[in-house]
This record gives structure tokens, sequence and C-alpha cells, in this order.
């Protein structure tokens, strides 16, 4: 129960925009959930308190018994059976049958003025039942938070067995203790069952709608619609879109809706859309650090080209004018770039400057030349605990007039923004889960992550 509350979150009154990442709870998610719930049910039914009872009752032929029942303690609960159904279009709802209590006390009496008797007594309560409806919302920083709408329980049989004094008194007035008892069992359950679910509500506000990346991004994973429910599965429409921090900014670009496939053989499923992450590059493009020099000592030693005057001015005689000088280049980008994803394929193409320097002996620089470069890349994602991380590789050095004055391309793992993407990004998360066994695929327009999940204590 608790991971199927944890995802249905946030719920605005109307869709404004196309969501960037999907989260979908499959029927074995839920029934995870609903151990988790049904475990923190049991523990609140083992506090139930039942205060000293006390009455009277009419017994023949002695007249009026006086009784009281004190010390009474839980010593045994059993939710031998359990459901969690999605109402299709509205909620959950969370059943609970041939549920047991087993409880121990004590009993005294007294009769005819100034005749006592006393002793323990065992009780048992079969067939508890126990169905409550629950209701989902956000508050206004875009947290969830849960509800019970209905709860209604129910109590089978309540089976007495005395300990000490007279048989035959006690025997008595057995039906007159046991529906007493089962008065205020009935009462006191549905208060617990809904403690149990407002406690949910402190880890719900774990949820992180609005995740810091890092100095200068942050994500946002607040809902764009209604939960889709339907009678095996739900799917949460997140706006899965980078900020930078303090500013946010759109894009010049906007998300396309887009359909997870059918799948089931794990408890949960994120796609997430190749406007997530070029929302990033935006982000990190606005923010003026998708830029990098590049050195000699980026350049694979096998290389025979090195990064030196001398052997740039076999591509561009001016720069032979120089003596034989290291060189730096700083390349620039001077638009964000574009991420698509194919089948088993994410490819970046980036358009950047690169100005070319003459590093002179006492350090300073001396511009040569700006060229225009236009770049593709392939990419590599993977799940990394709770992050999506990755890397990438050059298919090559650059296209402009002077072509393929790099026999091989600069060192990837040298690249800022490589080790920015090996770090890794926040997925969306509640509390203390832990992905298990994930797997990523890249599809049509989206990566899909399919993983089991573990909620630590």
């Amino acid at each position: 129960m608790f991971l199927c509350l944890a995802l249905l979150t946030l719920l605005p009154a109307t869709v404004s925009i196309s969501p960037g990442v999907k989260v979908e709870l499959t029927q074995k998610g839920i029934d995870y959930g609903r151990q988790l719930g049904i475990a923190s049910i049991q523990s609140k039914l083992k506090s139930i308190r039942i205060p000293d009872m006390s009455g009277k009752t009419r017994v023949s032929p002695i007249g009026k018994v006086k009784y009281s029942l004190s010390g009474l303690q839980i010593t045994e609960v059993g939710l031998p059976k359990s459901a969690l159904d999605l109402v299709t279009g509205s909620g959950v709802r969370l059943s609970i049958g041939d549920a047991y209590l087993k409880l121990r006390g004590n009993w005294k009496v007294k009769y005819l003025k100034f005749i006592k008797d006393h002793g323990s007594f065992d009780l048992n309560v079969n067939g508890l039942t126990i169905t409550t409806s629950l209701k989902i919302d956000s508050d206004d920083t875009g947290r969830p938070a849960v509800s019970t709408i209905s709860c209604s329980a129910s109590v089978g049989s309540v089976k007495i067995k005395f300990h000490g004094g007279a048989s035959w008194l006690y025997n008595l007035f057995r039906n007159a203790i046991s529906k007493a008892l089962r008065k205020t069992l009935e009462k006191q359950i549905c208060p617990l069952v809904g403690t149990a679910v407002s406690d949910l509500n402190p880890e719900l506000k774990t949820m992180n709608v609005l995740a810091k990346v890092d100095q200068y991004a942050e994500i946002e994973y607040s809902m764009v619609s209604s939960p889709v429910i339907s009678n095996t599965s739900l799917v949460l429409n997140l706006k899965g879109e980078f900020y930078n921090i303090g500013k946010h900014q759109e894009p010049p670009f906007t998300a396309t809706d887009f359909s997870m496939p059918t799948e089931a053989n794990n408890m949960m499923y994120m796609g997430i859309s190749a406007f997530t992450v070029n929302s990033a590059a935006f982000v990190y493009t606005t923010a003026g650090i998708l830029s990098l020099y590049i050195t000699d000592d980026m350049i694979p030693k096998s290389s025979p080209f090195r990064l030196t005057t001398k052997s740039f001015g076999i591509f561009v005689p001016q720069v032979a004018k120089f003596p034989d000088l290291p060189m730096k280049l700083l390349v620039k980008a001077v638009k964000s770039p574009t991420v698509t994803f194919e089948p088993d394929n994410m490819t970046i193409q980036a358009a950047a400057t690169v100005t070319a320097y003459a590093i002179q002996p006492n350090t300073t620089l001396s511009p040569l030349f700006v060229l225009s470069l236009e770049s593709s890349v392939s990419g590599r994602v993977f799940v990394s605990g709770i992050k999506l991380a990755g890397e990438v590789t050059f298919h090559d050095a650059g296209t402009f007039h002077c072509d393929n004055f790099l026999s091989e391309p600069p060192q990837a793992d040298r690249f800022p923004s490589t080790e920015r993407l090996a770090k890794g990004y926040p997925l969306p998360m509640i509390g203390k889960m832990k992905l298990v066994s994930s797997q990523l695929h890249i599809l049509k327009d989206y990566m899909l992550i399919g993983t089991d999940v573990q909620f630590m204590g």
C-alpha cells in the first residue's frame, strides 16, 4: 500500500502540459505496497487500548450482577487475507478479511450485594473485516497528502474463556460481555487504520518534487495531470524539466507525449523523454558552462598529430609563422545541444566555435583563428543507485573547413561535461526508496527504466 500511495501524488485540477517523465506502478509493485501497508496496519492494531469496562446485567435467579473487566491487552494480531485494489479512474481501496485478535485481561463480579468473585480471561476475536477507501491530494507546494474517505470494520465473533472463579456464574453473563467488547473494538479499529494512513504523509512529503542536481541546475517532478488509473496499474505524468537554480526559464521547445509499453515484469517503470534531457542541455547552455579547453595532454599519445603550431601549420599556413609553440583550443557551444533517442541509440548533436590560441613562453595566449564546429557524439546512459548517469563517445572531432585536423578525438573522460554526466541526475524518489535490479533501454524518443524497489527501514 505504501508504494502505491507514494506514487499516487499531486492531483492538479487540469492538464497543462505534456509530461517529460512517466512513472508506472504495475500489479507487482502494488502487491509490494500492500505488504508494507498491511505491516503498518498490523502494528497499529497491536496498539489498541481497550479501557476498563464495567456494567450490570440481570441473571436469573440471583438478580443483578455487577461485572468489571480490566487490564485488557492485545497479545496477537493476524491479517491473513488482504487486497489493495486500484479503482479505475478514481482511487485506492484496501480490504482486509478473516483477521483475528487475541486479548487477555482480568474480570470481577459482585452479586447479592456481598458475594464477590474474580479471575482472568482470554478473548479471541475472529472474522474481523476492514474496508477503507483512500483519497490522494496535493498540498500547495506540490507534495502529496493522503486521507481516508471511508472506513468500515466489523467483528464476526467474540469468544471468551474465563479462568478462576465459579464457571456457572460467568457463563451466565458471557454474552453480555462479548457484545460490549465487540462494540468497543469496532469503534477503535477504523480510527487506528486512519492513523496508519495519516502516518504515510510525512514519508510522502519527502518526494523530491524539486530536486537539486548541482550548483547550476534543478529538476522538477511535479505532476502535470491526474494519475491514469486502471485495475492493474497506475501511471503518473511528471513534468520532468530541468531549470537553472532560482530562475525557471522555459526552453524554446515543449514536451511531446509518449506512450509507455505494456510491461509487467518489474514493480515500476520510468519513461524519461528526450525533452527532459534536452531541457538539461538548455539549462547548462544558458548557464554558460558548456565550454572547455582542449590541450595537448588530452590528445591520445598514439596520435601523430600534436596540438602545436607546427602541426597546425600544415592545415592553416598562417599559423606556421609562429615558432613551434604549444596550443590550446577553447570549444564553446553556440546553441543548446540536441539529444535524440532511437532504439538502442542516443545521439547528441552540438554546434560550437573553436578558438585556437598559441601559448607563449610566458604563458600568455595569442589568438590564432576561430572555427565553426558541428559535432556528433553517442551517449550511453545507465542507472547508478537512485540516479541516472551517463557517458559520451565521440564519433569525430568535428566538421569544418580544415576537416579532421585531429586524427583521433580528445579523451572524453577529460571533459567537464562528461564528469557531470558521470555524477548522475536524481530520479523521482520518495523517502528511503532503493532501486533494485534496474535495467535501462533506449526506445524511440525516450528511455525506459524497469526496476524493482525497496523501502529501507
